[in-house]
């Protein structure tokens, strides 16, 4: 042991890999959602320093099962409706192993041909699949990139705003000014973090409040904050808009707020983290009514449609302000391909310089299961989330509390449930998440505990579903001092 694995080696592990995740796949829905060991147990199981020798490699397989696995939550099993869905899939899992067979680094056109053209094709792919407008695409004056996430991505759309607030100054002063960026107080906390970053400091973010019923952003209050910080001689700079903010999936009002960034020259990023995969289907693309008047537009794949993390597809409607606020050509990067200007260097396009071949899994998944494969995909989780909320509207004690156009669906006991509902909702989730079975997250709305359950998981069908749902009204009906029947969930109600 210890020496490198030899090609036949690497051959024979190889498959076994293949087959210890075929294997946790396929018996995937008989395992907890969640792990009940404490903290630290995990770290209790290993060693406390490194082994001096190598060791075989069944021995280290044999540890995913002993030590991994039963410490995990499992984002892809079929009753795990929390946060968002992190999906991944089969060609996606096979795509990351011939990224990270090959090993390049595609910071440059030149360090990896291939890597930057299929990464440049794909995102032009994507493009047409959720029908971007044409400057987005790399014939034109934009086009688009993999960034590691949604939070990278609110990060570079926030460089590019300041280099153009400022009129170029950003790149050589830094921040000189008070820049102000403006986003809804249901955005994701991404923005905060990307102006503390780039140096705004809390401060540069004006949180504009929502619509009671929609809980979008108020496009009046918006324009508002935007004249006060005028007349106080700071500079707008910057607006991001949600589509499918992470609470709720509200979709801010893009043509009005384009408007605005229009009238008074601000950058308008729009993140559709989660929401922008719905696109794929026709049927869905009302909710980004408006995108011709963005900067700047980002989603995941990796959210919900079926690539592993990590992978954000990010789009420029031109490219040049981007690389023009984050390029830098040390000697070291110089050449004949970057100086001729006919590629695209992804380096200036990210904050870090390498960057892993994330295309490949991204062409993998679109070939393998095609538009049409996506799009059944994304309607499954909106009907499935559809039947949910029915199930929730049909008991007197709950109330589903937002709009769910796509597939989150956000639900709580009613005030008038209990002495103590937000105790109660609370409460609710803490019993139905430690039975395993099923995992759900919670949120606030109106200043309400409330529950959160997301539908995405390749291997869910309705049995998890309607599972869930008996589950959260039998453990309400223990908690408001009802007498649950005595039959144990074990599968869903007749469909």
């Amino acid at each position: 042991m210890g020496a490198h694995m030899d090609p036949e080696e690497f051959r024979r592990n190889g498959y076994a890999v293949v087959d210890w995740i075929a294997d946790y796949w396929t018996h995937l829905g008989e395992r907890p959602v969640t792990p009940a060991e404490p903290p630290g147990a995990v770290a209790a199981l290993l060693p406390a320093g490194p082994p001096e020798h190598g060791e075989p490699f069944d021995q280290i397989l044999a540890d995913l099962d002993l030590v991994v696995a039963p410490g995990l939550t499992h984002w892809q099993h079929p009753a795990f409706f929390g946060y968002f869905p992190a999906n991944t899939s089969g060609p996606s899992v096979l795509g990351d192993l011939v990224s990270a067979g090959l090993g390049v680094q595609g910071m440059l056109w030149a360090s990896a041909p291939a890597c930057t053209e299929v990464e440049t094709v794909m995102l032009d792919w994507l493009a047409e699949l959720i029908d971007l407008p044409q400057r987005f695409r790399s014939s034109g004056p934009g086009g688009g990139v993999i960034q590691d996430s949604a939070s990278s991505a609110t990060l570079v759309a926030t460089l590019a705003a300041l280099h153009r607030a400022s009129g170029g100054r950003w790149r050589g002063n830094g921040v000189d000014r008070r820049y102000r960026v403006y986003t809804s107080t249901q955005a994701h906390s991404s923005v905060e973090k990307a102006a503390r970053i780039a140096g705004l400091g809390d401060d540069g973010v004006r949180a504009i409040e929502v619509d009671p019923k929609t809980l979008a952003m108020r496009p009046d209050l918006l324009r508002a904050a935007i004249e006060a910080d005028r007349a106080a001689g700071d500079v707008p700079a910057m607006v991001v808009a949600t589509i499918g903010t992470t609470s709720t999936t509200a979709i801010d009002p893009l043509p009005a707020i384009g408007e605005l960034c229009r009238a008074y020259g601000l950058w308008l990023h729009v993140d559709a983290a989660y929401a922008g995969a719905a696109a794929v289907c026709p049927e869905l693309r009302w909710s980004h009514a408006g995108i011709e008047y963005a900067d700047s537009y980002c989603f995941d794949p990796h959210k919900w449609l079926l690539t592993g993390f990590d992978c954000d597809a990010f789009w420029v409607a031109d490219r040049a302000e981007l690389t023009g606020a984050l390029t830098v050509l040390p000697e070291f990067l110089r050449n004949a391909a970057t100086e001729s200007g006919a590629v695209l260097d992804y380096r200036d396009w990210q904050v870090p310089l390498g960057r892993r071949f994330r295309a490949l899994k991204l062409w993998f998944v679109l070939r393998w299961y095609g538009a049409e494969g996506l799009r059944a995909h994304i309607r499954t989780g909106v009907e499935l989330a559809g039947r949910f909320a029915d199930l929730v509207r049909a008991d007197e004690r709950f109330e589903v509390v937002a709009p769910h156009p796509f597939s989150l669906v956000c639900f709580r006991l009613r005030a008038d449930a209990g002495p103590d509902a937000d105790a109660h909702n609370a409460e609710l989730l803490a019993r139905v998440n430690a039975t395993g079975r099923v995992h759900l997250t919670h949120t606030r709305v109106d200043g309400r505990h409330t529950l959160r359950l997301a539908v995405g998981a390749p291997q869910t069908t309705y049995r998890e579903v309607a599972l869930a749902w008996r589950l959260v009204e039998r453990t309400a009906t223990t908690l408001l001092g009802g007498t649950a029947d005595g039959n144990e969930p074990t599968g869903a109600p007749p469909d």
